[in-house]
């Protein structure tokens, strides 16, 4: 027995938590999920950990581990990319049904896959992420069995979540779901897969998006009071979606209502508060789900993506055989429009994604520098990655990285 684990206390240490809630979810209920200042979800050990729940954890932990892209039982692409990861078809593209497309935060393709794989029987439920009624600025995890919940619950959920807290609960009631989930999520299914079969059997579909990282509440609640209105009388909170990008919207329990262009939620308040595990984040695109989307942008004469309402479009990446073939079976059946996409194309739409990879390596040799913990991330590609960077930029980010570490010490 584990008295204190050894994993949490390295993970916590070292600011290394994505929050996701596998620990806990494999626990035996010794863990339990608690948000912690300034709003990060983070696991607390209430009881001893046998040692197999230790071993499930230092293996699945992403704060621990990273699922690799290459050589493992789940990977059978195709085509890999030290940006984009593994792939077999890249596409742009939408769900062909209106109401779908302007809900979804671009263009819709995760709503419509997810609900092609219930209407298909290949899943019966769909595990993702809403709006927490109670605190609407907040998440909660739900398992969605129609189309219609499923489109209730669209929209990029721009704090923190522990989708996997119940994930041994769902595994012992033994039916199939899709699962929608952030990168680090997936990577820690894929790795609780090495340990228990059922994770692939039961989750036949795992779906994930390009991440720009988890941002605190405090972020959200700042947002709330850019807008006039308080944080505590919010009765509906959108960070995006209805619209390609979709304004950030507020409605108060008196019935005032706020907005704000994402360019100024994301770029003003959000991307400020993204927690410490994000900003190291080796595999950000998703790259060991079956299908990972993001949004296909459209770039300006700078180079970088515009963000001028439009219709929305997805960047669709099957990255698996089953994501690929059902990716066909939903185009053929009249629920996605997909075109194929030349892979070098992604760099006009995701140029903040590719930076983030070039400049991880400088970020983690930061944290060993200062004797910090990282995440093991073999077969990720960050070394060949990080080549690509200029001097300048590695020592801006090494430095940078030094620099936060130091202050948070102090």
């Amino acid at each position: 027995m584990t008295e204190n684990s050894p994993v949490i206390s390295r993970i916590l240490s070292g600011e290394l938590c994505s929050g996701c809630g596998l620990c806990a979810g494999v626990s035996e209920s010794a863990i339990s999920m608690t948000t912690v200042a300034p709003g990060y979800g983070r696991p607390t050990q209430n009881a001893p950990l046998t040692d197999e729940v230790e071993r499930k954890i230092e293996t699945s932990c992403p704060g621990s581990r990273v699922a690799s892209w290459v050589d493992e039982p789940w990977q059978d692409a195709t085509h890999d990319d030290m940006y984009w990861g593994p792939w077999r078809r890249c596409m742009t593209g939408h769900a062909v049904d209106p109401e779908v497309r302007y809900a979804g935060s671009s263009g819709g393709a995760l709503s419509a896959i997810a609900g092609y794989a219930l209407k298909s029987g290949l899943v019966t439920k769909v595990l993702h992420v809403n709006a927490d009624p109670e605190q609407p600025t907040r998440n909660r995890i739900t398992l969605s069995d129609n189309m219609a919940d499923i489109v209730a619950g669209a929209g990029s959920r721009y704090a923190t979540s522990s989708p996997l807290a119940a994930i041994q609960e769902l595994l012992d009631q033994g039916s199939r779901f899709a699962f929608i989930g952030k990168p680090c999520d997936i990577s820690a299914l894929r790795q609780l897969s090495k340990i228990d079969e059922r994770v692939n059997k039961l989750i036949p579909l795992k779906l994930s998006f390009f991440c720009g990282g988890i941002p605190s509440h405090d972020g959200a609640d700042r947002i709330v009071q850019a807008m006039g209105l308080d944080p505590k009388q919010v009765a509906t909170f959108r960070y995006r979606g209805h619209g390609w990008p979709g304004l950030t919207k507020v409605v108060s329990s008196d019935g005032e209502i706020g907005e704000m262009r994402y360019e100024d939620s994301w770029g003003g308040h959000l991307s400020k508060e993204v927690q410490f595990r994000c900003k190291i984040c080796a595999d950000a695109v998703g790259g060991v789900a079956d299908i990972a989307c993001a949004d296909a942008w459209y770039g300006g004469e700078t180079g970088y993506p515009q963000f001028d309402e439009a219709d929305g479009r997805s960047l669709i990446m099957a990255r698996t055989k089953i994501g690929e073939q059902l990716v066909k079976e939903a185009a053929a059946n009249g629920i996605l429009a997909v075109k194929d996409l030349p892979i070098d194309e992604i760099m006009l739409m995701q140029p903040s994604q590719a930076r983030r990879k070039r400049l991880v390596g400088a970020r983690m040799d930061a944290s060993r520098l200062m004797l910090q913990p990282v995440p093991r991330t073999e077969g990720l590609k960050v070394k060949t990655a990080q080549k690509q960077a200029t001097i300048k930029e590695y020592l801006r980010d090494l430095l940078g990285t030094i620099r936060r570490i130091v202050l948070k010490r102090r």
